[in-house]
């Protein structure tokens, strides 16, 4: 069992960071928050619905960027956005007035007509995150967002996703790296082997966030 025993409720202007070296599980438990995984047991409930329940209903609540964004290769990025659009069922005026604003705000711009293969890692996480944000989703679902973005990039996503949870959005992102969590996140969950090892606001955590996070780290290496 990749996860077992975990809990927790991510609220709505709420930024929670999953922590955890690799192989804890933040995969699995992102992709099962998102609906794009099952679990063989428990529940995920978003706004009081059971995702297994009310798939279609609870996965329009739900923007997920997975590790590394699936694409179309043969579509240019501003088809791309449309094909998001089309799958939630958006209408094509205010689907392309939304496309538009994330293509600006995620500095596509240049990119509108390129198509999706051949972008680079960096470019292809933009595009995800902009279909994931598409349909201005209740909750902001993240693995490892930052892959392939530069120093600047990285400085504009976390703002990006501080902004969305301003509005209202609940975020939870996974990384592997503690100055992401600690850079714009207010709460921290820490996995090891699946389990839930640590869940506090970071205002809390401190020194202790990191030498509980040092000291799992240190202690898997040592298995």
């Amino acid at each position: 069992m990749a996860v077992r025993d975990v809990s927790l409720r991510v609220e709505r202007g709420e930024v929670v960071g999953l922590l955890g070296i690799n192989g804890a599980g933040k995969s699995t438990t992102l992709a099962m928050l998102a609906g794009a995984s099952r679990p063989s047991q428990g529940r995920v409930l978003l706004e009081g619905k059971d995702l297994a329940e009310y798939p279609e209903a609870t996965r329009a609540l739900v923007g997920w960027l997975p590790e590394r964004a699936p694409v179309w290769g043969e579509l240019t990025v501003a088809e791309h956005l449309a094909a998001h659009a089309r799958l939630h069922g958006l209408a094509r005026a205010p689907a392309r007035a939304a496309g538009d604003r994330l293509i600006e705000r995620l500095h596509l711009g240049d990119l509108r007509r390129r198509l999706a293969g051949t972008l680079s890692q960096g470019q292809r996480q933009r595009l995800g995150l902009a279909c994931a944000l598409l349909h201005d989703p209740a909750l902001l679902v993240l693995d490892e967002p930052g892959n392939g973005l530069d120093p600047l990039q990285t400085t504009q996503l976390r703002e990006l996703i501080r902004e969305r949870a301003a509005g209202g959005c609940a975020v939870i992102l996974s990384t592997h790296l503690l100055n992401e969590v600690t850079a714009v996140c207010d709460r921290v969950v820490i996995l090891h082997e699946g389990q839930l090892r640590h869940d506090a606001p970071l205002a809390a955590g401190g020194d202790d966030l990191e030498t509980t996070f040092m000291h799992i780290a240190t202690a898997q290496a040592a298995a």
